[in-house]
């Protein structure tokens, strides 16, 4: 029997939407993370050199993150086979307007459907098990980073564009 990495029992999934499974993330689902968040980003039109360079850092990363508990979320299934997941964490954040009495986010990241259960709810039922993760741990604010393909339905949930800005800065350090 698995056990997932608060230490409960994964023996079977719970039932889902359109008689999908659902389940939280295992540490030995490193693999099936891995591949949704490239097939996310290669979806998006991310260029393949790029990825091909972020497939390594990021499993390394991820591992540790994963087998700690750090790094959460579910996974849907269809008779045992994962088609779809989500990654959540709590990122430390100082407070702030938003959330002026917590000194964290909760943080959605990697929502990945596979191309044959899109359009059936499965996006909308993992934002909800988000929701409803977030809630257990009393988080009161949460905060993601959209693909132009799930923009509609994220703000459909509720979510809005918020003032952040980004700049990468090159690789020596030196300004643009």
């Amino acid at each position: 029997m698995k056990r997932t990495m608060d230490g409960h029992s994964d023996s079977a999934d719970l039932p889902g939407v359109d008689g999908l499974g659902i389940r939280a993330l295992l540490a030995d689902d490193l693999d099936l993370i891995c591949a949704h968040r490239e097939a996310m980003f290669r979806e998006s039109g991310r260029p393949a050199d790029v990825l091909e360079q972020m497939v390594g850092p990021f499993r390394a990363w991820l591992a540790p993150r994963l087998a700690s508990g750090d790094y959460f979320g579910f996974a849907l299934t269809d008779q045992g086979r994962p088609i779809a997941g989500i990654g959540l964490m709590l990122i430390d954040w100082p407070p702030h307007p938003a959330h002026p009495l917590q000194d964290k986010r909760g943080y959605v990241l990697n929502v990945y459907v596979d191309p044959g259960y899109r359009r059936r709810g499965v996006a909308r039922r993992l934002m909800q098990l988000a929701d409803d993760a977030f809630a257990e741990r009393k988080v009161s604010y949460t905060i993601l980073h959209a693909t132009a393909q799930a923009a509609p339905l994220y703000a459909e949930l509720g979510w809005v564009a918020t003032s952040e800005m980004a700049r990468a800065l090159h690789r020596n350090g030196n300004r643009p």
